[in-house]
């Protein structure tokens, strides 16, 4: 059977999901921005460039045609000259990019200019961007270092609003566990902000009101049945006292005495569910406590008290004996009628086990746990489905843990297992 709800430890955290998000985000754009900056100041260059030497060789060849000298650099047909310059065919001014690098001069741009007809010579000059492309690379530098910063300072910001968030929302989250738990007063509260958060916690107490409240109304019809059933279940029970011995008489006492074990049974359960019910506590030896309730039962039961090896003949546990016993005989009379024989009760240390040979505890029962007029699969047999109820209860009142299973080999294994 699974117990309550419980929070998984074993997860990533939702604050380290959003802060790795956040720094994949700034990563992303930090990348993105530095290549367009990178391109765009690259292509600045090569056109600032560009220009200066077509401005240069129409200086130079302006100062040549008239004085026959060369002037900022200028040369005449260069050896480095890019060969689309070197056949130019036509007089006007040209550009070419020369990605060559050697020692300290390029990558460079080239213009050029024929001095006059198709036959002569080149007039060109070379502009060396390698100092410009030095400091692009130092702003590439710059701008990598300031991404790094900026993304370890993002980091742990993203990482504290992430946690925010996700105590806000943890605190929903043990909320609604508190509340499949069985704790119906359990609520959210307020929450800090205006946002989904505030809405899913606001209906998450919601919720937890409008459950309460059918649940209490429920209860208390439950009581107020079972208190109105009281009166005239006794008056039927005096009733068949006074018939004439007989068959008829015989069906009818055990009608009305079963009738009369339900009310009983929607008291009790009305009373644990609201609280009324105090343990009264005494040191008892286990083993002769649930002998005698397995007695009473009238059902035969194998009862085997194991001592464990270093400790005292028959141990003994605090606890209150009166609700000890209706476990024990709730578990038995269900392993009787819902299981089959042989039926075996194991008290060991401050631990009790119910096993039966029979087709086991449907699988609804060991997912959600015992349900009340709900008695499991067909071949569980017949009954008002209240006996486990009464026993997971009263286990709770006593501190104690029920759990149910299923053995390998077949058969229904309820093991109680009592506080030291």
């Amino acid at each position: 059977m699974r117990p309550f709800y419980r929070l998984r430890s074993a997860r990533v955290a939702l604050r380290w999901k959003i802060a790795a998000l956040a720094a994949a985000t700034a990563c992303l754009v930090a990348v993105a921005v530095g290549v367009l900056v990178h391109l765009w100041t690259a292509r600045d260059i090569r056109a600032r460039a560009g220009m200066q030497a077509f401005n240069t060789v129409y200086a130079a060849m302006d100062t040549y045609r008239r004085t026959g000298t060369l002037i900022d650099g200028a040369h005449l047909d260069p050896d480095e000259l890019p060969a689309e310059l070197r056949r130019l065919a036509d007089g006007r001014r040209h550009t070419a990019y020369d990605g060559h690098v050697e020692n300290n001069l390029g990558p460079s741009v080239w213009g050029a200019q024929r001095v006059g007809g198709p036959d002569s010579p080149v007039l060109a000059v070379r502009i060396n961007m390698s100092s410009e492309l030095h400091d692009l690379r130092r702003l590439d530098m710059t701008m990598a270092v300031a991404s790094l910063i900026a993304l370890a300072a993002a980091t742990p910001l993203a990482v504290y609003g992430a946690g925010l968030l996700g105590r806000r929302l943890r605190q929903v989250s043990e909320t609604a566990g508190r509340i499949c738990a069985g704790d119906l007063d359990a609520r959210t509260g307020p929450t800090d902000g205006r946002d989904e958060v505030a809405d899913i916690a606001a209906t998450v107490d919601h919720m937890a009101d409008s459950l309460s409240r059918r649940l209490r109304t429920e209860r208390q019809f439950t009581a107020d049945v079972a208190h109105e059933l009281r009166t005239p279940v006794g008056g039927l029970l005096a009733a068949a006292d006074l018939l004439p011995p007989g068959e008829t008489e015989d069906l009818l006492r055990a009608r009305v005495r079963d009738l009369r074990g339900l009310v009983e049974d929607l008291l009790e359960i009305s009373r644990l569910d609201a609280g009324a019910e105090q343990p009264v506590r005494a040191r008892v030896p286990l083993g002769a406590v649930v002998t005698e309730a397995v007695t009473r039962t009238g059902f035969d039961t194998e009862v085997a008290v194991v001592e464990a090896p270093g400790t005292q003949p028959a141990p003994t546990v605090e606890t209150d004996p009166r609700r000890l016993e209706r476990i024990v005989g709730n578990l038995v009379t269900n392993a009787h009628r819902h299981g089959d024989t042989p039926v075996r009760v194991t008290v060991q240390g401050p631990t009790v086990v119910v096993r039966d040979h029979g087709p086991g505890f449907p699988a609804d029962l060991l997912l959600e746990g015992p349900r009340r007029f709900h008695t499991g699969a067909r071949e569980r047999g017949s009954g008002h489905g209240l006996g486990l109820t009464i026993a997971l209860g009263q286990a709770r009142l006593l501190g104690a843990e029920l759990r149910l299973g299923n053995a390998p080999d077949g058969g229904a294994v309820a093991t109680l297992r009592l506080p030291d």
